[in-house]
């Protein structure tokens, strides 16, 4: 017999302790325990056995984070959407971007969700690609926060490519080996890339991927926002890519 799901988690010591019903994305309890000093969790087949799991460990009254008889899994009910609130000592930031046609006219689409504040941000350009635009939405996201001081800050983005590339160390290895991938192909995108790094340099913000139209209403309403930029007439040129300059650094920014 195969090996029972485990569908609810009971994260006793984390980010944010109780039960969940989902492991990954934005709320779930894999972002509760990543990286957390000393995170104590385990997973489960029903909900009853994580909350029994807990009180037995002497964790009662753990907060429930489940959605009633849903049963694990990141997909939302059908219209439902889901929305990850800002923390209190910290600054979330949506992106997603993408192009017609990849390559072709594209945009980007940001969601700041600051002290109880929301902003939105987009732009296009008339020929680019989808790494392009994913990566200039947590560009134009961070260059948002200003020269002060910044609280912690939290990246959502459905791009695995600038998720894996900052959270596996693709990209700063890239940098440290004069921006190439190996010894005979050199990265993509370097321009970009780079201003990304020396923003994360300054921020040191924190990158989690998720799910892309998966009901999260902020990651939605990005989708929505690249899209329109996208097709807004007489659309600026995304010089460097048209020019083929892609593989070349820009100045830093600081």
């Amino acid at each position: 017999m195969g090996k029972t799901a485990k569908k609810f988690y009971a994260v006793l010591r984390g980010r944010r302790p109780g039960i969940y019903d989902a492991w990954s994305g934005p709320g779930g309890a894999q972002e509760q325990v990543e990286a957390f000093p000393g995170a104590l969790y385990k997973g489960f087949a029903t909900r009853e056995d994580a909350c029994e799991y807990a009180e037995s460990s002497g964790f009662r009254s753990l907060p429930d984070y489940t959605r009633g008889e849903r049963t694990g899994g990141t997909e939302p009910r059908a219209g439902e959407e889901r929305s990850v609130p800002a923390p209190e000592s910290g600054i979330v930031i949506y992106a997603d971007g993408g192009s017609i046609n990849n390559p072709g006219p594209g945009g980007y689409g940001v969601v700041i969700l600051e002290n109880g504040s929301r902003r939105e941000l987009s732009g296009g350009y008339r020929c680019t690609t989808n790494n392009r635009m994913e990566l200039m939405a947590c560009i134009e996201g961070l260059k948002s926060l200003g020269e002060g001081p910044v609280r912690s800050v939290t990246i959502y983005t459905d791009s695995r490519y600038v998720a894996e590339g900052i959270n596996k160390g693709w990209a700063r290895r890239w940098r440290n080996n004069s921006w190439m991938r190996d010894a005979k192909h050199r990265a993509e995108n370097i321009d970009l890339w780079s201003v990304l790094l020396d923003l994360c340099d300054r921020y040191r913000p924190r990158f989690v991927w998720l799910k892309g139209h998966s009901g999260i209403r902020e990651n939605e309403r990005c989708d929505f926002l690249a899209k329109q930029a996208a097709k807004k007439p007489d659309l600026p040129p995304d010089l460097a890519y048209e020019k083929g300059e892609t593989a070349l650094t820009q100045p830093s920014l600081f």
